[in-house]
C-alpha cells in the first residue's frame, strides 16, 4: 500500500464527525458572501439591465435616465472596461455585449446607494434593438447546422461491421433535458479596493483562481493585484465553477471606478435567467446484440446544447463520450459528439459534468431494448458488465472491475430483489390501475479532471508554538463537507486531536493557481496537498522530539496529541504542544506549503484516447416505484444503494452526499423541466420556468418511503488519500434506476414485450402519455422484434 493511502493507528479519518459548519448553518450564524456587505460601510449595489430579445444588436443604449434617479452613482458599460471586455475562458463572452445572444442577457449594470435605487435606475435605461434571427431549441439548431466548438469521436473496433453481423439490431433516438442548479445562495460578490490599489473580491465561487484571472484581465491588472476569497457557498453543484467570474468582474470594476465597495447579489429570477444550466443532450443510435443479449456494437451521435457560448461545453461533451459505456463492455463502438449554439444561457458545469448524460444514453438503450430481446432488464445489464482486464473505449483499463459484480450481488441480496419482484408481479396482476416495478442500474464513474493540468492542488499548514494548527487549502466549501474531511486529514497526518485544527477561508494569496472544486476530485487533490505539508512539518518535529525523548527520529510516533518513541515505557511520552514550543525555541520551521499532483494520467484530447482518470467509483441502486394509471402520478416506495467510496474519510459526510446526489439526479430525470418560449412572439427565447413556482424541485414529498444507503466495504483505493474515493458526483447517476423503474412500471400497462419510450424528465405527464401508448399497444399488433441478417427492427423514437 502506498504511503498516501496508508492509515496510521487511531486516525481521525473514518470517524463519523458532523459537518464543521453544521451548528453555524442550523443556527443561522454561518456567514456567506452577501452577509459581508451589511458589515461594510459605503457599499453600492449593482443591478443589471437585461435584454428583452433572444438575439439582437444593441443599436442605442441611453443611460442618462438612470443617472437622474436619486441614489444612482454610475452606470457601467463597455466604455468603462480598462482591460479586456470578456468574462469567459474562450474569449467568446463579452461582459458588456453589443450583440444580444440570449433573452435576459445583462447589457450594462447600474450602481446605486440602495437596491431599490439600482432597480429603478436600471428601469430608466433605454435600449433600442435591431432584432436578429434566433435559434432556441436543440432541434432547431441541428436543422440550422448551428454548431460550435470541436467535434469529438470515441471509437474502438469496427462498429459498422459489428452491427452488420449482429443477430439483433435496434435503432432510435434519445433525448434528455437540462437542469437548473437552484443553489440556495444565488451568485454573489463583494469587491473593495485596498489602500495599495489591490482589488479584494469576496465571491461565492468554486474556482477562486480563475475568478482572480478573469477579474484581473477585465481590469487590466496582473493576478498579484487581485485577491479572491471564498468563505463558503450556499450550494453550487457546478454552477459556480465558471458563472461567478463575470459577476465578480462587474463588482470589481465598479469598486475600481467609484472607489467604494460594490455588492452584487442576484435575485432568484435574475440568477435563473442569467446563468447556465446542465446541458440538454440528444442522441441518435444503432445498437447490436448477440442472440443471448451481449452487446456487440454501438454507433451513436451525441449532440449537446451549449447555449450561446462555449463555456465548458467541450469538456462536458468529452466526459459524456467517456461515459456512454457506463459499466458495460461494448466490443465495437463509435460515439461522435458535437455541440450546437443556441440563443439561450450558456450551459455549463453541473454535478456529473456530462457523465450523467452519457450514462443516460446507454441506460435508455438497454431499458428500451430489454423487452424486445425478451430479457429481464436487470439481467441484461448484469451480463454486459466489464470484466477484469478489459479496457474502456478510450483505452483505460477498468481497474477493480470485479467490484461491479460484488456490489450488484450485495445489492440484490440487501434489497431482497427476488422476493420483492414477485410481490410486485402479484400486485400488478391484481391491480389494473396501479402498477409497481423494481429496477436496478449500475454506475462506473471516472475520477479526475479531463484537463490533466487541473489535477494538482496546494495547501499551507501552520503549526503554532502552542500546538494548535491552522490549515489553508485551495478547495472551496459549498456544503459538501470538503473542509470537514480536510480537518480530519490534517488531524490524522499530524497525530493531533481534531479539536486542535482550524481551517482558514480559501484565498488566492495563500494558495495560488488552484483548480476548481469540481470533478469530485477535491478531497483527493487537497487532501494530498495537506498531507504533504503535514509530513514536512512532522519530519522536522520528529527530529526535535527525538532529541527530547532520547530516541531516533524514525522511532518517534505522533498520536492524539501525544508524542512517544518505540522502546520507551508508559508515561514517557510528551505533549505535541511541548514539542512545538521546543521546535520554535530551536528555530525549526513549523509551517509548510504542500503540493499534490495526480500521477499516472495521460489524455490525448484529439484522439480521445488515454488514461484520463485516476480510478473509477462504482455503485448500484435498486428503486421501486408505483405508478397511477389514471394520472401518471407516481411515488418512490423504496431505494437501496450500495456505493463504493473506498475507505471513507468521513462516513456521515459520504452517506449524505450519496443521498443528496441521488435525490438531485432523480429531480433531473423526473421533475425538473426547463422550458423556454420557442414561439415566434415577442417573448421568444424567454425562460418560462424562472421561479420556484414554475420550476419543480424535489421536496420531502418526493423522497422514498424507505431509503437505505450502504457504503461498500473492503474497498481501499491504493494511491489515494488514506485509501478513500470521491463521492460528490457518482451518486447522481444512481438515480437512473428511478427512471428505469418508471419505464418498467409503465410496461405493466402494456402487452408482454412492449418497449416503453419515456421522455426525460419523466414527469407525471410524460409517464401518462407513455402508459397511454402502452395501453394502446394491448389492442394493437405486437411490436416487431429485432431480426437477423439484413432485416432491422423498426426505429425506436423518443419524444
Amino acid at each position: 500500500m502506498s504511503a498516501l493511502s496508508d492509515r496510521p493507528v487511531d486516525p481521525a479519518v473514518g470517524l463519523p464527525v458532523p459537518h464543521e459548519s453544521a451548528i453555524l448553518h442550523a443556527t443561522g450564524r454561518a456567514i456567506f458572501t452577501d452577509d459581508l456587505a451589511s458589515r461594510t460601510a459605503g457599499v453600492l449595489t449593482a443591478w443589471p439591465v437585461q435584454s428583452t430579445h433572444a438575439h439582437a444588436r444593441v443599436s442605442v443604449l441611453r443611460t442618462d435616465g438612470a443617472l437622474g434617479v436619486p441614489g444612482v452613482v454610475r452606470v457601467l458599460t463597455a466604455d468603462d472596461v480598462p482591460g479586456i471586455n470578456d468574462s469567459g475562458i474562450k474569449h467568446d463572452e463579452p461582459l458588456f455585449p453589443t450583440e444580444v445572444m440570449f433573452y435576459g442577457q445583462a447589457l450594462c449594470w447600474v450602481l446605486a446607494e440602495s437596491t431599490e435605487a439600482a432597480r429603478l435606475g436600471a428601469d430608466a435605461v433605454q435600449v433600442e434593438y435591431e432584432v436578429l434571427t434566433s435559434v432556441v431549441t436543440l432541434s432547431e439548431a441541428i436543422t440550422a447546422e448551428s454548431f460550435q466548438g470541436e467535434t469529438r469521436t470515441v471509437r474502438r473496433g469496427d462498429a459498422d461491421a459489428a452491427l452488420a453481423g449482429a443477430a439483433r439490431v435496434f435503432e432510435g433516438e434519445s433525448e434528455v433535458g437540462g437542469q437548473e442548479h437552484f443553489y440556495l445562495e444565488t451568485q454573489a460578490a463583494l469587491a473593495q479596493v485596498e489602500d495599495d490599489g489591490r482589488v479584494f473580491v469576496q465571491c461565492s465561487t468554486q474556482h477562486p483562481s480563475e475568478t482572480q484571472a478573469i477579474v484581473a484581465h477585465v481590469l487590466g491588472l496582473s493576478s498579484n493585484a487581485v485577491t479572491v476569497q471564498c468563505l463558503r457557498m450556499g450550494g453550487a453543484f457546478g454552477g459556480k465553477e465558471m458563472q461567478p467570474h463575470g459577476f465578480a468582474a462587474v463588482a470589481a470594476l465598479g469598486a475600481l471606478l467609484t472607489g467604494r465597495p460594490v455588492r452584487l447579489r442576484l435575485t432568484r429570477t435574475q440568477d435563473l435567467t442569467l446563468t447556465g444550466k446542465r446541458h440538454p443532450f440528444h442522441a441518435s443510435w444503432r445498437v447490436g446484440f448477440s442472440e443471448d443479449g451481449l452487446l456487440l456494437g454501438l454507433k451513436a451521435t451525441l449532440t449537446a446544447d451549449g447555449g450561446w457560448s462555449l463555456d465548458l461545453s467541450e469538456p462536458v461533451l468529452s466526459r459524456a463520450l467517456c461515459h456512454i459505456d457506463n459499466a458495460y463492455w461494448i466490443p465495437a463502438i463509435e460515439a461522435r459528439g458535437r455541440i450546437v449554439k443556441t440563443n439561450k444561457t450558456s450551459q455549463t458545469a453541473f454535478r456529473g459534468f456530462g457523465g450523467p448524460q452519457g450514462m443516460f444514453m446507454i441506460e435508455d438503450i438497454l431499458g428500451r431494448c430489454a423487452p424486445l430481446l425478451g430479457i429481464d432488464p436487470a439481467e441484461l445489464r448484469r451480463k454486459n458488465f466489464y470484466a477484469p482486464g478489459q479496457l474502456t473505449p478510450y483505452g483505460q483499463p477498468v481497474r477493480h472491475a470485479e467490484r461491479l459484480g460484488a456490489i450488484w450481488t450485495q445489492l440484490v441480496h440487501s434489497s431482497a430483489l427476488a422476493r420483492r419482484t414477485e410481490e410486485a408481479r402479484a400486485f400488478n396482476a391484481a391491480s389494473p390501475h396501479l402498477k409497481r416495478a423494481l429496477a436496478l442500474t449500475p454506475v462506473k464513474f471516472g475520477i479526475s479532471f479531463n484537463f490533466t493540468a487541473f489535477n494538482q492542488a496546494g495547501a499551507l499548514v501552520h503549526v503554532y508554538k502552542d500546538g494548535s494548527v491552522l490549515i489553508n487549502h485551495g478547495g472551496t466549501e459549498m456544503g459538501q463537507g470538503l473542509h470537514t474531511k480536510m480537518l480530519q486529514v490534517a488531524s490524522t497526518a499530524l497525530g493531533v486531536p481534531l479539536s486542535a485544527v482550524r481551517l482558514a477561508p480559501t484565498r488566492t494569496d495563500k494558495v495560488p493557481n488552484t483548480s476548481a472544486t469540481a470533478a469530485s476530485s477535491s478531497s483527493d487533490l487537497n487532501g494530498g496537498a495537506i498531507k504533504n505539508a503535514c509530513d514536512q512539518i512532522l519530519a522536522r518535529m520528529a527530529d526535535v522530539a527525538g532529541r527530547m525523548l532520547g530516541a531516533h527520529s524514525q522511532d518517534v510516533r505522533f498520536t492524539r496529541g501525544r508524542v512517544s518513541a518505540l522502546g520507551l515505557g508508559a508515561g514517557q511520552d510528551i505533549g505535541f504542544a511541548e514539542v512545538a514550543g521546543e521546535a520554535y525555541l530551536q528555530r525549526v520551521q513549523l509551517w509548510a506549503a504542500g503540493f499534490y499532483r495526480t500521477e499516472g494520467l495521460y489524455w490525448d484530447q484529439k484522439a480521445m484516447q488515454g488514461e484520463p482518470f485516476k480510478y473509477f467509483a462504482y455503485g448500484a441502486a435498486a428503486t421501486e416505484v408505483e405508478v397511477d394509471g389514471f394520472t401518471g402520478a407516481y411515488r418512490v416506495r423504496r431505494v437501496d444503494i450500495v456505493h463504493d467510496v473506498g475507505d471513507s474519510l468521513s462516513p456521515i459526510i459520504d452517506i449524505g452526499q450519496v443521498e443528496g446526489g441521488f435525490v438531485q439526479g432523480a429531480g433531473w430525470l423526473t421533475l425538473e423541466d426547463l422550458r423556454w418560449d420557442a414561439g415566434d412572439g415577442p417573448g421568444r427565447g424567454r425562460l418560462l420556468t424562472q421561479s420556484a413556482s414554475t420550476y419543480k424541485l424535489p421536496s420531502l414529498s418526493e423522497m422514498p418511503d424507505e431509503f437505505n444507503v450502504t457504503l461498500f466495504e473492503r474497498a481501499t483505493e491504493d494511491g489515494a488519500i488514506y485509501g478513500s474515493k470521491a463521492v460528490g458526483e457518482p451518486p447522481v447517476m444512481l438515480a437512473l434506476s428511478v427512471r428505469e423503474a418508471l419505464r418498467q412500471a409503465v410496461a405493466g400497462f402494456g402487452p408482454a414485450g412492449h418497449s416503453v419510450e419515456l421522455a426525460s424528465p419523466a414527469t407525471p405527464e410524460a409517464v401518462f402519455w407513455a402508459l397511454t401508448a402502452a395501453r394502446a399497444a394491448v389492442e394493437a399488433e405486437a411490436p416487431t422484434q429485432g431480426t437477423s441478417g439484413a432485416e432491422r427492427a423498426p426505429a425506436l423514437t423518443d419524444t
